[in-house]
């Protein structure tokens, strides 16, 4: 194939599209069309171009024929679209300035795009980062998942509690997604599986009377940057089989006439539907097997689309599962393996355990997902035989390696205690097991998964996360992008290591006035969005302290919150106090079901409410929690950052990915020497964070052999006890004093037998307040302060996900690199 050749901008052109596109979309010129009529007529322009490439990509994928890995997750927190789009086709100046000869504001146009509603967490933007960053480098991917359409959901704070709404990001349609209906799949539920034994006595299987829906998928494209290679993310969406019964409708039967409709509606409703309940467990299941199955199936036809021996698979396709929720893709893979192309089990459990791999996110056993088997074996029967079985030849193996060991059958079984284990088939079926940060993975190794990593220990291995660049400082921090660009040259944007040559800079003066006043221009834009959205004035000069992520009790915002009201306590005492002023900001949702996690928030809106509208303490503290937090105003935060609140309770942080977005926009880590925290503090030096608490040692011990008392702390501390007492004296809830009193019950447990402050958040409280006052005091040396936060940016160059993903091709995936 000849090189493909980069077409160059055409400025009038594009203006010309532009026009065209409203005109053609909704019969309007440009200044009598809407902000979100340009904005699709924007995308469109865009989409044109995004389109060529993405067809000369899938030329160059047939005639290459590489290897191509499916990343399979449920969820994709993949931001905004238009303006990555822009910064990886190296058209975002250029755009911007024929927008602007049209009188039309790049950042208004951006500003009109919903965040697509498809992920939440840590998990979902890890996924979005390894996606950018496969096409950057070349390699032929898909990420697979659905097409959700209210997403988890948008937070509303009304009165400061979580209100959850629907986030309908479709409301307008969405420009890029591409649907393909010429690759629908029909995915079954339910029903009994038939047995029909042939003449050579050999058995087959089939599912009879089940409920089916169909899986329609839609492409987004993925741009690599600058290279011309666009990859995709295939959502798939349900519909009914039939639109319609109308034959049911007519013979009064109103609820079967809509059944596959609702079946088929409600798959794709919503993100992680509250599983508080069976039904709602119900549904999570159908969920994952329905993109599950779409996926699996598509993958293993578009392979013999183009090869004849089905033994091969695994040296053109490899299935990333992305946590436990797409595990049940290897029993799956086995059932189309074995039932569509009469594969025998031997065969088809060869081709399976080298084609799929398994990272795992978590320590929390709570997320080690587990489903009772009489769920299980109902909605999907045929793949519960074929999991009995493999667990039958599993417990056998083990019984083998460890003889009279029933233990190990019992910690190691897949199905076990009536239910199937998720995690424990994910180990058993795939060729690679990893965690996400050394940390993580040697926890893994010698805690959680102990028995399988003695059992197997070649499979495991270690992949610390990353993120891409090319989002969160190219696009969410132009500023500072441009002023590092112009101190080492561009080459970091592809290449994150080569912004080390930064370091140099570290001492000197200009550099470090420089970057003080891009920081300053940042926390003004963020300030901007504050008062705009919370309507809380907040000084750019004070220190920008700042928690953004999923709300969980592991997470520690509850240790911030108190910390905050100990501060406040201590400047209501002495108001002469030496102190600077600190910003606090929070951004974070916590799942429906999730009432500690909810009533965190409340307490955060509380004491900001009382202590934003205290005049005696003079604007030193003001705390603010950001609404509905998502990517694309977390490009604006990380970019304004000072701090980053890091403070998890050692061991319980997979890795996170937060850490390296504040520390590419040159904020300063406080936090706890957990997850990549650990690698961050390798990379940069303790002198250029702020390290404080229990280790991961400590805490693992104090869980195994006790020995740890809250009350003790309680008694003994009077800042502690002070701070707790305000939980339930009504000090920030005076109409109801009773309302924080599951937060304080959770710290101090006086009402029940169970464990008592479970993430040692008291245990750390003076370590974290004697850190806080640290950082207080590195601030006041604005000198000293530019210079760590210039060693943080320049030592980033480790958490890139393009170094991630590297390690994933040359250990794990072994694909090949395709250039155009």
């Amino acid at each position: 194939m000849a090189k493909t050749t980069v077409k160059k901008f055409n400025k009038e052109a594009f203006k010309k599209e532009v026009i065209n596109n409203v005109k053609t979309l909704y019969r309007k010129n440009l200044e009598e069309a809407s902000e979100q009529q340009i904005f699709q007529g924007v995308c469109y322009a865009v989409k044109d171009t995004i389109i060529e490439n993405w067809m000369n990509t899938q030329k160059a994928y047939e005639e290459k024929d590489p290897k191509t890995v499916y990343y399979l997750s449920m969820e994709f927190l993949m931001g905004r679209a238009l303006g990555n789009s822009l910064i990886n086709l190296k058209e975002y100046k250029e755009v911007a300035a024929a927008l602007d000869e049209l009188g039309v504001n790049i950042d208004q146009v951006e500003d009109q795009e919903r965040d697509p509603a498809l992920g939440n967490g840590g998990l979902g933007r890890l996924a979005a980062c390894f996606l950018d960053s496969l096409a950057t480098l070349g390699y032929s991917a898909y990420g697979c998942g659905i097409r959700y359409r209210y997403g988890m959901f948008k937070q509303e704070i009304r009165d400061g509690y979580q209100v959850e709404v629907p986030d309908n990001w479709l409301k307008d349609g969405y420009p890029f997604e591409l649907k393909r209906p010429e690759y629908a799949k029909i995915v079954k539920f339910g029903g009994n599986v038939r047995v029909d034994t042939d003449e050579f006595g050999e058995h087959h299987f089939s599912q009879e009377n089940y409920q089916s829906v169909q899986a329609i998928p839609y492409d987004l494209p993925i741009v690599g940057y600058g290279n011309g290679i666009v990859n995709a993310l295939r959502i798939w969406d349900a519909q009914p089989v039939e639109c319609f019964s109308l034959d049911s409708f007519d013979k009064g039967d109103y609820r079967m006439a809509v059944e596959q409709e609702n079946l088929a509606r409600n798959i794709c409703e919503v993100l992680y539907p509250n599983d508080n309940h069976y039904a709602g467990k119900e549904l999570r299941l159908k969920q994952q097997y329905f993109f599950i199955s779409a996926s699996i199936q598509e993958a293993v036809e578009k392979y013999m689309r183009n090869h004849k021996d089905i033994h091969k698979l695994p040296e053109k396709v490899v299935f990333q599962l992305n946590d436990t929720h797409p595990t049940v893709t290897v029993a799956e893979l086995m059932r189309i393996l074995m039932d569509d192309y009469n594969i025998g089990w031997d065969a088809a459990w060869a081709i399976t355990t080298k084609t799929c791999a398994y990272t795992n996110h978590t320590i929390m056993s709570e997320a080690l997902e587990k489903w009772p088997i009489e769920l299980f074996s109902r909605l999907l029967p045929r793949i519960y035989q074929i999991i009995e079985e493999i667990n039958r030849r599993f417990i056998e193996q083990i019984r083998a390696k460890y003889p009279g060991n029933e233990e190990k059958v019992r910690k190691m079984a897949i199905i076990y205690d009536g239910q199937v284990k998720m995690a424990h088939l994910a180990i058993c079926a795939g060729f690679s097991v990893n965690g996400v940060a050394r940390l993580h993975t040697e926890i893994l190794k010698n805690q959680e998964l102990k028995d399988f990593y003695e059992m197997m220990p070649e499979k495991f291995n270690n992949k610390t996360n990353g993120i891409t660049q090319r989002r969160f400082l190219l696009h969410g921090n132009p500023l500072l992008a441009d002023w590092v660009t112009a101190h080492v040259g561009a080459d970091w944007i592809t290449n994150l290591p080569a912004i080390s040559k930064l370091k140099v800079y570290a001492d000197d003066e200009k550099a470090q006035q420089e970057f003080l006043n891009i920081k300053y221009q940042n926390k003004v834009r963020l300030a901007a969005y504050i008062l705009e959205h919370n309507g809380i004035e907040v000084d750019p000069r004070s220190i920008f302290d700042v928690q953004v992520k999923r709300l969980h009790e592991y997470k520690r915002q509850l240790l911030n919150i108190l910390h905050i009201m100990h501060l406040y306590n201590k400047i209501k005492e002495n108001p002469d106090m030496d102190f600077y002023p600190r910003t606090f900001i929070f951004g974070a949702k916590a799942a429906a079901g999730y009432r500690n996690a909810k009533l965190t928030i409340k307490l955060i809106t509380s004491v900001a409410n009382v202590i934003n509208n205290d005049p005696s303490i003079n604007g030193k503290i003001k705390v603010v929690f950001i609404e509905d937090y998502r990517v694309s105003n977390a490009e604006w935060i990380f970019a304004a950052a000072d701090v980053s609140e890091q403070i998890s309770t050692a061991s319980k942080e997979a890795s996170g990915t937060g850490n390296m977005k504040f520390m590419l926009n040159g904020a300063i880590t406080l936090g706890t020497m957990d997850g990549a925290n650990v690698e961050i503090v390798e990379e940069v030096g303790e002198e250029n964070a702020f390290i404080f608490g229990l280790s991961s040692e400590e805490v693992i011990k104090y869980e195994n052999f006790g020995g740890y008392n809250p009350t003790e702390i309680f008694n003994n501390d009077p800042d502690v006890r002070k701070v707790l007492m305000q939980l339930i004296n009504g000090t920030f809830s005076r109409n109801d004093p009773d309302r924080f009193r599951d937060l304080y019950n959770s710290l101090l447990n006086t009402q029940s037998t169970a464990k008592a402050d479970t993430y040692f958040i008291l245990k750390d409280f003076k370590a974290y307040a004697l850190a806080q006052e640290r950082v207080g005091e590195a601030y006041k040396d604005e000198k000293n302060w530019a210079k760590m936060a210039i060693l943080n940016i320049g030592s980033c160059g480790k958490f890139s996900s393009d170094r991630t993903i590297q390690e994933y091709v040359e250990d794990i995936w072994h694909l090949d690199k395709v250039t155009l």
